[in-house]
C-alpha cells in the first residue's frame, strides 16, 4: 500500500521546516526564541508526569522541535520518523540521530517512561491506529504516560494530499475502549497555534498505560 504521507514529508520536508520556525539555515538563536513558544504549555502539561532523567520517545520527530526542548529539560529522549529527509534535517537540529522507520516496522519493549505523538499518528486510519496504540503500550513501562493529538472532528480520508483521522472526545473514547490499554488522565481542546489556521481546533489526550492484572 502506498504510503502517501510519508511521500508528502519527503517531498516538502525543507517546506515543513521552515514553517516550523526554525529555518533550514539552522540559526540557534532564532531556534531557542522559537521552540518553546507554541508548544510549551502542551510539552509541559506532559512533561508534569514525568521527572527529569526519564526516558521519552519523540513518536513521528517531525523536524525534531519537541525533542530538543525535551533534552534541552534534562530528560533522555529518541525521535523516530517516516520521512528520511525529515530525519536527517532533525538529526542537524537536535545533534543527535533521528532513527528513520515506518510505525508498523517499530518495536519496543517496556523502554520508554513516556511517548510523545504529536500530531504523528493523525495519519492512520482506524485499524492501524488501535495496532500502534497497542505498540506505544508495549513500549512504555509500567504506568507510562502518552501524549497524543489530533485534528478535532469525526472526519476520516484524504485532505490536501495526506490521510487524517479525526477524533473528537467521544470517537477517542470508543477507540480506546477497543483495546483496553490505556486510562485517559486528561483531554482538552485547542485552537491551532498558528495564525493563519487558528480557526482549527486540536483534541490533546494524555494517557496512562494501564497495569496488567
Amino acid at each position: 500500500m502506498k504510503n502517501y504521507n510519508i511521500e508528502y514529508y519527503d517531498k516538502n520536508a525543507e517546506k515543513f521546516f521552515e514553517s516550523t520556525g526554525y529555518g533550514t539555515g539552522l540559526l540557534p538563536e532564532f531556534f531557542e526564541s522559537t521552540v518553546g513558544v507554541d508548544f510549551k504549555e502542551e510539552q509541559e502539561r506532559f512533561l508534569k508526569y514525568l521527572k527529569r532523567g526519564d526516558k521519552i520517545l519523540d513518536f513521528g520527530c517531525g523536524s525534531g522541535r519537541d525533542m530538543k526542548y525535551f533534552l534541552e529539560q534534562g530528560y533522555l529522549c529518541d525521535g523516530i520518523d517516516g520521512s528520511e529527509k525529515m530525519c536527517e534535517l532533525a538529526s542537524v537540529y537536535v545533534k543527535k540521530s533521528v532513527q528513520k522507520i515506518c510505525f508498523e516496522e517499530w518495536e519496543a519493549e517496556k523502554e520508554y517512561d513516556g511517548i510523545w505523538a504529536c500530531a504523528s499518528i493523525l495519519h492512520l486510519n482506524q485499524k492501524r491506529l488501535l495496532a500502534i496504540f497497542e505498540k506505544i503500550a508495549k513500549a512504555l513501562k509500567e504506568n507510562g504516560i502518552l501524549y497524543s493529538s489530533f485534528k478535532y472532528g469525526t472526519f476520516e480520508g484524504m485532505r490536501n494530499g495526506r490521510y487524517f483521522l479525526d477524533l473528537d472526545e467521544k470517537g477517542l473514547k470508543e477507540i480506546l475502549d477497543e483495546i483496553d490499554v490505556f486510562w485517559i488522565e486528561e483531554i482538552w481542546v485547542t485552537k491551532d497555534v498558528r495564525q493563519e489556521r487558528n480557526t482549527e481546533k486540536w483534541l490533546n489526550t494524555i494517557l496512562r498505560k494501564k497495569e496488567k492484572r
